[in-house]
Parts: structure tokens; C-alpha cells; sequence
């Protein structure tokens, strides 16, 4: 029973502060008290409502639907992440046995792990002559770290009286890593990967603003059709989404918690 009023009042307290948010929001864009011309929330709310009505039109590599465009963005994501995560989770494993690995590598992971996403744009444009394989590439490189450097730590944090219990028991190498390593690390795994999520979805927004196409791009061509309330609509999606899939890996998190 509390556990059903602490739900609802949770739920009430949402509703209600995102009603005086955008009530807040109305007020001062009428009154003008940022800068003239400011899209009020009721106009921002309208023209959402008129992109989510036909989110998947297009009408030209410039007029694309705000679900065209949205599609586009995880498609790039869920490409340049998948092999970001095929890479880090063995590297890791790698790096968390092998101290020497551990020495040799981190340098390189502490010194290009810092590195902006706009960096490598330019980068990968000269290299690859691509829009889309850079996007990709982009991705890839910035999202890696956090995967790559929660799974080395988990598996260095591992206790050792498990390895030797599994080496006396006459384990392989790989027997090991499958049965015993993978296993104790999945919250490691699971933790830099919801990071690396999350990392991907803010750099790929970024990215595409010099890409074509894409979420990022939408931002871009709207900025320069001076339409700021279109503006907002793509940073209400853009914000929905990214919280979509942070709640994704949460429930995964949950279920393996669970399950051990």
C-alpha cells in the first residue's frame, strides 16, 4: 500500500513541476525577459505535436521528418557502439589479466580518451570520404573508453582465490575467462556500457551537425532557418530517447543483479 502511494506521489510531483516548468516557460518568453522573439513552451508544444504527427516524411536529403532524421542517428549509434563494445569488453578482459598489457595500454587509453568527438571528425573525413562511415568511426572511438576501462577494473578487482580454484581445478585459459571472469565482471561490463551509451547518444548529436543527415544535422538546418522552437522540439527527442535508453540499461543492470 505505501509502496502504491509512494508511486503515485512520485508520479504527481513530476506532472506537477513539469506543469510550472512549462508554464515558467510560457511567462517568460511572452514577457520577453531573455531576448525577443524567444519560442514560448505553447508554441514549442505545437510545433512538436506537428513533427510527431508525420515524423517519417521525406521530401529530399534537407526535409526530412524528425523520425527519419531520429532513425538515422541510432542506426550510426547502434553500429559505431556495437563495435565499440566487441572491442573493449576483450581488450578489457585483456588489459585486467595481463599486467604488462595493463602498463603498455593505458597510456594510449589516457591519452585519447580525453580527446573531443570534433576532433576526429575531420579525421575521419579526410580517411574515410564518408559521411556515414565517419559518423560511425566517431562513435566508435569516443564511446569505447568507458566499456573498455570498467571491464579492465572488474576483472583486476576479481579475488584471486577464484583464479586459483579455477587453475587447480585444471581450467584452460579460456575456460576460465568464460566461466569464471566474465561472470563476476558483468556489472562492470554492463556499468561502462550504460556510460558508453550514453556517451554515444551525446556525440552523435554533435557529429552530425557537419554530417548531412542525421538528429544533429535537423538542429543545424533549423538553426539556420532561424526556426528555435524546432530547435527545442529536437532537444525534447533527442532528451526522450537518451533517457529511453539509459532506462534500458537499468532494467538489464536490475535483471542481472537479480539474477545473481
Amino acid at each position: 500500500m505505501n509502496k502504491v502511494i509512494s508511486t503515485r506521489l512520485k508520479l504527481f510531483v513530476t506532472i506537477s513541476s513539469l506543469l510550472i516548468f512549462i508554464i515558467l516557460w510560457q511567462i517568460v518568453a511572452q514577457q520577453g525577459l531573455l531576448v525577443k522573439n524567444f519560442p514560448g513552451s505553447f508554441k514549442t508544444i505545437s510545433s512538436l505535436i506537428w513533427w510527431v504527427s508525420d515524423p517519417f516524411f521525406d521530401n529530399g536529403p534537407n526535409d526530412l521528418g524528425i523520425g527519419t532524421n531520429l532513425l538515422i542517428s541510432l542506426r550510426r549509434v547502434l553500429i559505431g557502439y556495437s563495435l565499440a563494445v566487441l572491442v573493449a569488453v576483450p581488450l578489457g578482459v585483456f588489459m585486467g589479466m595481463s599486467k604488462l598489457a595493463q602498463s603498455s595500454l593505458n597510456p594510449y587509453v589516457q591519452l585519447l580518451k580525453p580527446v573531443s568527438p570534433l576532433a576526429w571528425l575531420p579525421v575521419g573525413l579526410f580517411v574515410f570520404r564518408n559521411s556515414e562511415i565517419t559518423g560511425i568511426f566517431v562513435i566508435f572511438i569516443t564511446s569505447i573508453w568507458p566499456t573498455l576501462i570498467n571491464t579492465a577494473f572488474g576483472v583486476a578487482s576479481i579475488n584471486p582465490d577464484y583464479l586459483k580454484v579455477s587453475k587447480s581445478l585444471g581450467a584452460s585459459k579460456s575456460t576460465t575467462i568464460r566461466r569464471v571472469i566474465l561472470p563476476a565482471i558483468m556489472p562492470n561490463i554492463l556499468a561502462g556500457m550504460r556510460i558508453s551509451m550514453g556517451t554515444a547518444w551525446l556525440v552523435i548529436v554533435a557529429a552530425e551537425m557537419l554530417l548531412g543527415t542525421g538528429i544533429g544535422y535537423f538542429i543545424w538546418n533549423e538553426w539556420n532557418n532561424l526556426s528555435l522552437e524546432n530547435i527545442f522540439v529536437a532537444i525534447i527527442i533527442i532528451g526522450f530517447t537518451g533517457f529511453i535508453l539509459d532506462q534500458l540499461f537499468g532494467y538489464l543492470q536490475e535483471k542481472f543483479d537479480y539474477s545473481v
